[in-house]
C-alpha cells in the first residue's frame, strides 16, 4: 500500500513538471508572469492615446478594454532590464470616440497567462473645442427673437437720431 501511495505521488510531481518544463525553456529557464500594468497618462479624453507597460512580459502580448481595441504589446528588452529578469513590453491604444467616462479596468495577456488591473485609467468628456462648447447647430427660436429686437432696437435708434438731425438744420 505504501510504494503505491509513493508511486502515485511520484507520477503526480513528474505530471506537474511536465506540463511547466515547456513554459520555463521558453523563456530563458524562468515562468514569465505580467505584473505592474501602467496606464500613462491615468486620465485621458476619448481619442486620445493610451501607452501601456507592463513588466514580466518578455515576449510580447496584447492588452484589452472596454475603452479601446485590442492593442498589442511589443517587447522593451534592453540589457538592464534582462539582467534583472524584468522584461517590459509596451504597446500605444486609442480611446475610443464613443467610451463613455469614467474609470476602466485593462487585462493584459502575455505567455499564456493574464492579468487585470482595475481602475487603471479613466476617460474623461471630450471636449467641444472651437464652437463655443454649444451642442446646437444654427439659431434657435430664442437665438432670433433677441437678435430681431437688437436690429429693430438699432434701427429705430438710428431713424430717431437721422429725423432730428434732419430737424436741426432746417432752423
Amino acid at each position: 500500500m505504501r510504494k503505491t501511495r509513493a508511486l502515485a505521488a511520484a507520477g503526480a510531481a513528474v505530471a506537474v513538471l511536465g506540463v511547466a518544463a515547456p513554459v520555463a525553456v521558453a523563456d530563458g529557464g524562468r515562468v514569465a508572469n505580467p505584473s505592474n500594468i501602467v496606464a500613462q497618462p491615468g486620465v485621458i479624453a476619448r481619442g486620445g492615446q493610451l501607452t501601456i507597460t507592463v513588466d514580466g512580459c518578455p515576449h510580447g502580448g496584447h492588452a484589452t478594454s472596454n475603452a479601446f481595441q485590442r492593442t498589442n504589446l511589443t517587447p522593451v528588452n534592453n540589457r538592464n532590464d534582462i539582467a534583472r529578469g524584468n522584461d517590459t513590453a509596451r504597446g500605444t491604444a486609442t480611446i475610443d470616440d464613443n467610451a463613455r467616462p469614467g474609470p476602466y479596468d485593462i487585462t493584459v495577456h502575455c505567455s499564456g497567462r493574464s492579468l487585470t488591473r482595475p481602475a487603471a485609467f479613466t476617460v474623461i468628456g471630450g471636449v467641444r473645442g472651437g464652437i463655443g462648447g454649444s451642442s446646437t447647430t444654427g439659431a434657435t427660436s430664442t437665438d432670433m427673437a433677441i437678435g430681431g429686437s437688437l436690429v429693430a432696437a438699432a434701427v429705430a435708434g438710428s431713424g430717431f437720431f437721422w429725423m432730428r438731425r434732419r430737424a436741426e438744420k432746417r432752423i
